[in-house]
Order: structure tokens, then C-alpha cells, then sequence
């Protein structure tokens, strides 16, 4: 793709940056047919070719509108036109550049940017996010029936039967998240159970919190910079005490956490870090697989499964088959689920910031698990898994959750 940048952007690295990314573009259009909100809206505009465009006009100097905005805003980017972009186009980055330069530009209504300061101010930090949980289940029985069931539950404290462990000197660092920690904890818990049948001890330091994900999609970067940076102290000893890895359960933030290293690139007290901190990450999944033929499950057959890859799985890590493989191994009998590269509509914030299309792709996605009659529905991300939940009659749960039933009981009994 030709390019022309405007004068007032030509000493901007990050424009600099996105000129890249434009030029490698061949215009094929291959990304609208795995784009969601393409195939519900059908306007060129509403898929990573039309935005594409839109940027690019954007830094050669056309003025900055809302309804340039809007069209970036309804990009869920779930990375899936990536995933099948021949020439390797970095959408996603492209996109966030974009959308930080609009903003700069566009005054977004008053409503919109209260909306973005509270996720900002209360998501991220999960006493606050736990203390609004609790309001909105106070007021639920007052609610209209389609808000109330917006609202999660919080959990009831699950109970596990303690595994025995092998002792040795093995450590892995594990992230306990922010909504995660709230909304999910034995998410955790299933984790370091799993993990202590194989002789390795989780830690999982409470100074670490939000990957900074959820700052960095709302173009607020420098919030999610310091995250970063808080993390990174938060585990830097561990990692200098032999650390194997960091395990992030949530596929949404593992994804965050392995991009940290460019991220922070520019940070001269960071940069070294925080690519080393990048190399550590994985999904508990690929860590797994490789000592898959460890894990003492108990052979029995524990019903059917429909999985739902996170795009932050599939598309942002490019990791595919290996939660597949660990059910399997434990017990549990797959569905088919059509159409599975497609997002569920959870995107982070965009079911709060975009609901009409987030309950659209939700009631797609439901219907394509939902379609083999499983148990149960499995996900790799919290953000996922209260999703779905929100609108299914059907259990939704993480597949570790599942993984960890499936463990042989301390003796073996």
C-alpha cells in the first residue's frame, strides 16, 4: 500500500511505526471474511481493511472525525484478521496507534468518557471492582431482567481437596489478575493444584496486578505502562531466583504480558526486563502440554465439552489445540463448535463500551456451543467465561477448573 504522511506526523515514531505496518498491506480483503463485526454489519468501514483505510487517510492529513472514531471504537480487536492476513499485517498495533491519535483529536461525548475513566478507575483494582459487584447485587432484585443478568454473582468459596506434591525446588510465577481474582479465584487455585502433582510451587505475589491491558486499549498508555512496570518489580525477584516461568491463566492477559518486551522497548530502565519478562510468559496451556504424560488424571469419562478459544488464544498467541488435547487427556469428550475463530463479543471492555454487537456475537457463539449439547462450556479467559455465562443457561467455566477434577486424590484413592 502507498502512503503519504502529513507534515504535522513525520517526527512521530509511532506514526512512523503505523507507515510501516500500512505499506504492507496488499489491499486482498482476505481479513474481511474472518472479521465479526464485517459479517454482522456488512459496511467495508466496519471491517480491518475499511479501518485500515481510514488510518491511513487519518495521518495523510484528513481531519479527525467522529466517525472515523466510531468505526475504530466497534473493532473488537480480536486479532482473528491477523491470524488470516497472507502478508502478516500488525492490525492490532496499527489500530491502537490510530486510535491514540484520534483521541487526541476527537472529543468523545461526556457520557463515553465517563464510561472510560470509571473502567479505568475501578476494573483494574479489584476491591473496587469486588465493592461494585456486591452494590450491583444488592440492587439486582430491582433491576429490569436484561440488566440484572449483566450483573455477575460473585463466587462461593469452592473447596479442593488438597493434592500431593513432590517436593522439589521447581517455581513457576502465576498471575492472579484483577477481575480474575474476584470473579473466578479457583481459577487460580485449579492452577497451583495441578501444578503442586507435578512438584512445582506457584507464586503469586500480591504487589503484581493488572496486566494493563485494559488502560492500553483505552488509549490510556501511560496507566498502562506503569502496570506494566509494577509487575515487572513485583516479579523481578523471582525471576532472579530461578523462576521457570510465568504462567497467566487469563489468555486476554497473557497476551498483554507477552507483548510487555515492546511495550517497554523505549524504556531505558525497563526494556531489558521487560523483554526477559515476555520470554517467561505462557499460557498455562503450552507450558502443560509439554508434560502432559505428568499430570495424574484419573481415566473415566466426565461428560462433553464445548471449548471456546479466547481470540486472546487463538489469534494473539496463535496457540490452538493444546487446552483441546489436555481435556481429552482428562476425561472429557469434545464437541464440534462451527465457526470457532469467531469472538464471543467479550473483547475486554467492549461489552460495556459496544453492547448491541457484544449480544449479537454472544448469541452466535452461544448457539455454535451450544449446538452439541455439552455438560458444560470451556473457555481459557475470565473475561470469556462471565460473558457467555451472562447469557447461558448452560455451566461455563475455565478448562483448568475441569483439568483439576480430574486429579487423582491425594493416596490415589
Amino acid at each position: 500500500m502507498q502512503t503519504h504522511i502529513a507534515p504535522r506526523f513525520q517526527n512521530d515514531p509511532s506514526v512512523t511505526e503505523a507507515d510501516a505496518i500500512l505499506r504492507s498491506c496488499v489491499h486482498c480483503g482476505f481479513c474481511t471474511a474472518t472479521c465479526p463485526t464485517y459479517q454482522i454489519l456488512g459496511n467495508e468501514l466496519d471491517g480491518p481493511r475499511g479501518r485500515i483505510y481510514l488510518i491511513k487517510a487519518f495521518f495523510a492529513g484528513a481531519p479527525a472525525t467522529e466517525h472515523t472514531l466510531e468505526h475504530l471504537d466497534r473493532c473488537l480487536t480480536c486479532r482473528a484478521c491477523e491470524t488470516t492476513c497472507p502478508s502478516g499485517v500488525r492490525y492490532a498495533r496499527l489500530a491502537e496507534i490510530g486510535r491514540a491519535h484520534l483521541e487526541a483529536e476527537v472529543d468523545r461525548p461526556a457520557l463515553e468518557r465517563v464510561k472510560r475513566r470509571l473502567l479505568r478507575a475501578i476494573v483494574p483494582h479489584p476491591e473496587r471492582f469486588r465493592l461494585l459487584v456486591r452494590l450491583g447485587n444488592t440492587f439486582k432484585p430491582l433491576l429490569p431482567g436484561a440488566l440484572a443478568r449483566q450483573i455477575p454473582t460473585l463466587p462461593k468459596p469452592r473447596l479442593t481437596a488438597p493434592q500431593a506434591t513432590v517436593h522439589t525446588t521447581r517455581r513457576v510465577i502465576a498471575l492472579a489478575g484483577c477481575v480474575q481474582s474476584v470473579m473466578t479465584p479457583a481459577t487460580g487455585a485449579a492452577l497451583a493444584q495441578i501444578l503442586g502433582t507435578l512438584g512445582v510451587t506457584v507464586d503469586m505475589p500480591a504487589s503484581a496486578g493488572c496486566c494493563g491491558a485494559l488502560s492500553l486499549h483505552l488509549s490510556a498508555h501511560s496507566e498502562a505502562h506503569d502496570y506494566m512496570r509494577r509487575n515487572i518489580d513485583a516479579w523481578w525477584p523471582l525471576i532472579e531466583a530461578g523462576a521457570e516461568a510465568i504462567l497467566v491463566s487469563a489468555s486476554g492477559c497473557g497476551s498483554m504480558v507477552k507483548e510487555y518486551g515492546e511495550a517497554l522497548q523505549n524504556d531505558p530502565d525497563y526494556a531489558e526486563k521487560a523483554a526477559r519478562v515476555a520470554a517467561l510468559a505462557c499460557d498455562p496451556s503450552e507450558w502443560l502440554l509439554e508434560r502432559a504424560g505428568e499430570i495424574p488424571f484419573v481415566a473415566a469419562n466426565r461428560g462433553t465439552v464445548a471449548f471456546h478459544a479466547p481470540c486472546s488464544l487463538q489469534h494473539a498467541q496463535r496457540l490452538q489445540g493444546g487446552v483441546e488435547t489436555l481435556l481429552q487427556q482428562a476425561g472429557y469428550r469434545l464437541t464440534s463448535v462451527h465457526d470457532s475463530h469467531l469472538c464471543c463479543g467479550s473483547a475486554g471492555s467492549y461489552s460495556i463500551l459496544q453492547p448491541m454487537l457484544s449480544q449479537l456475537l454472544r448469541h452466535q457463539k452461544l448457539e455454535a456451543l451450544q449446538a452439541g449439547q455439552p455438560d458444560c462450556i470451556a473457555t481459557a479467559n475470565v473475561g470469556c467465561q462471565m460473558h457467555l455465562q451472562s447469557g447461558s443457561e448452560t455451566p461455563v467455566c475455565h478448562w483448568l477448573d475441569l483439568c483439576a477434577d480430574a486429579l487423582a486424590p491425594v493416596g490415589g484413592l
